[in-house]
């Protein structure tokens, strides 16, 4: 069992920058291939970016790729998702979840194991 919890989410202008964390529980975190997903109102949850278990290997969705980057430290039991240049189309709950083993499909929320209770980010025009 892998719980999660996020942080970091809040209020900012259009263009300025946000770091979410998402502190993992249990000793096994270097198991786990993590995630970022965001879900605003009225639409479905959709991938942000996803980092591999030894955190060579991440993913972007493309409207965040050169703006967003995600990073973890496994001596922490921590992910991280560095957000700048942010945009109003970028407000939604933030989750980040847990899959055991590899990420083949990063951006397929079905094959996650563990997800947090999420964190809102809200950007200002």
């Amino acid at each position: 069992q892998v719980q999660l919890v996020e942080s970091g989410g809040g209020l900012v202008q259009a263009g300025g920058s946000l770091r979410l964390s998402c502190a993992a529980s249990g000793r096994t975190f270097s198991s786990y291939a993590m995630g970022w997903f965001r879900q605003a109102p009225g639409k479905e949850r959709e991938f942000v970016a996803g980092i591999s278990k030894n955190g060579v290997s991440t993913y972007y969705k493309d409207s965040v790729k050169g703006r967003f980057t995600i990073s973890r430290d496994n001596a922490k039991n921590t992910v991280y998702l560095q957000m700048n240049s942010l945009e109003p189309e970028d407000t939604a709950v933030y989750y980040c979840a847990a899959k055991a083993g590899s990420l083949l499909l990063p951006s397929d929320r079905f094959k996650y194991d563990y997800w947090g209770q999420g964190t809102q980010v809200t950007v200002s025009s």
